[in-house]
């Protein structure tokens, strides 16, 4: 916001403002969190999760189903969602079957496991989406991108979680979790609508629809769902979107920053994905290049590392903090070390590769 207000200096405001603005990408984020809101309200996920952790027989594999519940979920409910949904359930599930102590050390693992695999979708975090949208790839063409880092992150996941110490347990329950099958069943009709939309890249007027179509459904259903949407995610796409368009008319300004972006997306937008966040750094570099391919990958692999590199780390940060004040210090350490670690794996991996 305060970018887009001293941007506005340079370019006073005007109609043109509105053309800065990409619409498909902020009605596309919209529908897909009020949906994922709406799932995550009925006690969906939880009951999906509760229903894996009930086989766990040992300490291994439950920390196993919580890291990769979050690993693979992500690339379809976003990183955000799947964190917000299965960080606080591994609280529980952990404390249940007394390994409190592990606790740290497994959200870490599943903070890094949705940022990466969040990656391999177009729909698996916020700057994906925005990427996806604005330079018209195909499916599979992203997938061609997004699949080698997202395998080789596998590896690097189902390795740290080897270094949690085994041992037998006992299994957790399944506990009461009732969902509404009329529900779940609308949600996940529309949730599919949402994703055939992103698939075929359907224009304007088709969101709008799209939008409309939500709305009912959810207005319908659940209105208080709309209470849970993230709309300062979407203030914050919409600032920088202006930001950016402003800086683009400034020619001395824009000769510059693609004299240092041309020939290194890729590095560029993981250093300033340390800084501002990768969100916030897709929107920002894609005004000054084409080449996507580099940014799909520095963005991605650019929310490992500092604590602001993902708003997802946050989010995991902050639940974490809230439950267990005391060990704050503790958790930024092994959060430094892990994400340290596995950035520098996939750079080695990238320059290999």
């Amino acid at each position: 916001m305060v970018l887009s207000i001293f941007s506005s200096f340079a370019v006073p405001p005007n109609m043109g403002y509105l053309n800065y603005i990409d619409f498909r990408t902020l009605i596309l984020l919209f529908c897909f969190m009020a949906v994922m809101e709406a799932l995550k309200g009925i006690g969906a996920f939880e009951r999906l999760s509760l229903s894996l952790l009930s086989r766990a027989g040992s300490r291994r594999l439950i920390v196993l189903i919580l890291v990769f519940l979050s690993f693979f979920s992500s690339m379809l409910l976003t990183n955000d969602v799947a964190l917000i949904t299965f960080v606080p359930l591994a609280f529980i599930s952990l404390e249940r079957v007394g390994m409190r102590r592990d606790i740290g050390m497994v959200v870490v693992l599943m903070t890094i496991g949705a940022n990466l695999w969040s990656a391999l979708t177009p729909v698996g975090n916020p700057q994906n989406l925005y990427l996806y949208s604005i330079f018209g790839l195909g499916l599979m063409e992203f997938l061609k991108i997004t699949f080698p880092i997202v395998g080789f992150s596998g590896i690097i996941i189902f390795v740290g979680c080897l270094l949690i110490k085994n041992g037998k347990i006992d299994r957790a329950e399944r506990g009461g979790v009732q969902v509404n099958k009329s529900d779940l069943r609308d949600y996940l009709i529309v949730f599919a609508v949402c994703l055939l939309c992103v698939i075929f890249n359907v224009n304007l007027k088709g969101l709008i629809f799209l939008l409309i179509l939500v709305l009912g459904v959810i207005i319908i259903k659940d209105k208080k769902v709309l209470k849970g949407v993230d709309y300062s995610l979407l203030l914050t796409f919409t600032f920088f979107f202006i930001f950016v368009g402003n800086i683009s008319k400034i020619e001395a300004f824009n000769s510059f920053l693609k004299g240092i972006i041309d020939g290194r997306e890729a590095a560029v937008a993981i250093v300033s994905s340390q800084v501002i966040s990768n969100v916030p750094a897709a929107l920002l570099l894609s005004g000054f290049t084409d080449n996507i391919k580099g940014l799909i990958i520095g963005t991605n692999v650019g929310g490992l590392g500092t604590l602001i590199a993902s708003m997802a780390s946050l989010i995991s940060y902050k639940l974490f903090v809230k439950a267990y004040p005391e060990e704050k210090g503790s958790y930024l350490k092994i959060f430094t070390v892990y994400n340290i670690i596995g950035l520098a794996l996939l750079l080695l991996f990238l320059i290999i590769c």
